[in-house]
């Protein structure tokens, strides 16, 4: 029946009435689609910056957040991850303004935009998706750290299962397909969360609960397809087995509260549970090789 196969489509909820008051979460590109979702759900549990570009749009969305949730802490910071500087800048104004940080969900993407660079001349799906997170991630790290438990939230997609890891070629100069950047950077997402949770599996932080875990948030009606005309309408025309934007941010709220949670890291989620994940995002080779070639490229050094 129709309302039943909806519901298949619905996916997974998350349950968790997990409170975070006194606490602070960030959430780039929350300004529409999932991310907005996710600062809408979660503004009604504690504080949440919302971290975009279109500081406009930004704003449009946190103040129908808090007139919805009655909560004033919904704030819009600027950050494009398209440029190191920004990054760098959002950073410094948000370590010099909150004294802490207890999740952190890197949820903002670009899909499917025809080849173009970033403003220090990465190629825009890998500079965005993957490079910008880290580098804010990196940024970030310590004020986590001292929150602690903390969370770290990396959307991925199932796409990463059609990604590989292109070392000779990474900004696409060669070749470029936006499709395969697209999956390529998203395959980036999962090996950084895996290769970041490693590394954060030191001997205080597993009794601290400090986890990074990545997900798929399903295939969402979103803008994320904007740049496409084919996806568009493929995306319009199937709109009934597409997720909602709110649908869609039931997994990033799951790893971002989900009490059950608190000691599980280095997972990929799909539908609020465990999900399969690609051989090339379990490869602990590629891992460490990108995690230093992302270190190389932003000129950071992160041991």
């Amino acid at each position: 029946s129709l309302p039943s196969c909806r519901r298949y489509v619905a996916g997974g909820q998350c349950k968790s009435t997990a409170r975070l008051e006194g606490k602070v979460v960030i959430i780039t590109g929350a300004n529409t689609g999932i991310g907005k979702e996710t600062a809408r759900d979660l503004a009604q549990r504690g504080k949440v910056i919302i971290a975009c570009r279109d500081i406009a749009k930004g704003e449009a969305a946190a103040s129908e957040i808090r007139a919805e949730t009655g909560n004033q802490q919904v704030i819009v910071k600027k950050l494009d991850l398209a440029d190191t500087k920004s990054i760098r800048e959002f950073a410094e104004k948000f370590l010099a303004e909150e004294k802490e940080l207890h999740v952190l969900i890197n949820n903002a993407g670009v899909m499917l935009c025809p080849y173009s660079k970033t403003a220090d001349g990465f190629e825009m799906h890998l500079g965005v998706n993957h490079l910008g997170h880290f580098l804010l991630t990196f940024l970030l790290l310590e004020c986590l750290k001292q929150s602690a438990p903390a969370r770290i939230v990396n959307v991925s997609s199932l796409a990463h299962h059609g990604g590989r890891i292109r070392f000779h070629d990474l900004h696409g100069e060669k070749s470029y397909n936006r499709g395969l950047a697209y999956c390529h950077s998203k395959l980036a997402n999962v090996l950084f969360t895996r290769e970041l949770a490693r590394r954060l599996q030191g001997k205080f932080q597993r009794q601290l609960g400090f986890t990074a875990n990545a997900l798929h948030p399903g295939s969402v009606s979103s803008e994320l397809v904007r740049h496409s005309v084919v996806m568009t309408w493929l995306w319009k025309i199937f709109s009934f087995f597409l997720k909602t934007p709110c649908e869609g941010a039931q997994t990033s709220i799951y790893c971002a509260v989900a009490e059950e949670l608190d000691s599980v890291t280095g997972q990929y989620f799909s539908d609020c549970q465990p999900a399969y994940v690609s051989p090339r995002g379990r490869d602990d080779e590629t891992a460490k090789k990108l995690w230093s070639v992302s270190c190389e490229l932003l000129g950071i050094q992160w041991d």
